[in-house]
């Protein structure tokens, strides 16, 4: 091969990589309806509802003082819109207000499904405990180590985490599962162990990526 063809097969590559390039940007564009910076988004939307409709859903729980269809069917559409707003978020562009609602939001929704149902003598003190300083405390460290610059990228663990909490308190709503603590009592405690975990996990990824940066 020619010193000329050499050339022009490494001039038709780097157009052809420039293309791909253009194209990819064109593509996110017409793919992300919404800016990082918005907020009135159809998955805020969905957010905000979830946190409105979660008070009446949790009073009656409270008021109900035992599983019944009702409460349960008001759980699952709790649980639900949860992945319903991140698929919307997904499909319209991920949003700086996004990343901070949707996680407020399953923080007010889990806290609030074990508090209840902790008065209600469901769940014992302790591991809801747990399970709130743990909440606290993330929420915490996520504002003090965000003002030094630190991110906190979605991590599969936590997302573990919300699901297996939204299902501990399922299976006490749930009719056939109402009356057996058994299952009551490992649904918890594996949701405290994700608890323990994911905090763990999230600290540690922090951590790492802040020195690795540095």
């Amino acid at each position: 091969m020619s010193r000329g063809d050499r050339r022009e097969r490494g001039e038709l590559a780097s157009e052809l990589a420039a293309a791909t390039s253009e194209l990819v940007e064109v593509t996110s564009e017409r793919v992300r309806k919404f800016s990082e910076t918005a907020i009135r988004t159809p998955a805020n939307a969905v957010t905000f509802l979830r946190l409105v409709f979660s008070i009446p859903v949790l009073v009656w729980v409270l008021q109900e003082g035992h599983s019944t269809w009702g409460t349960f069917t008001g759980w699952l559409m709790l649980w639900v819109t949860d992945w319903l707003d991140g698929w919307l978020a997904r499909r319209d562009g991920t949003t700086r207000s996004g990343a901070f609602l949707d996680p407020l939001a399953d923080k007010v929704l889990v806290l609030g499904g074990f508090i209840a149902l902790a008065i209600n003598e469901k769940f014992g003190w302790i591991p809801v405990g747990i399970v709130a300083a743990r909440e606290i405390f993330i929420s915490v460290f996520r504002i003090v180590e965000g003002r030094r610059g630190v991110s906190f990228p979605a991590r599969w663990l936590g997302k573990w985490k919300v699901n297996i909490q939204f299902l501990a308190v399922g299976l006490v709503l749930f009719p056939p599962t109402a009356d057996d603590p058994g299952v009551h009592d490992v649904a918890l405690w594996t949701a405290v162990a994700f608890s323990i975990a994911s905090a763990v996990d999230l600290v540690y990824t922090a951590y790492r990526d802040y020195e690795y940066a540095s």
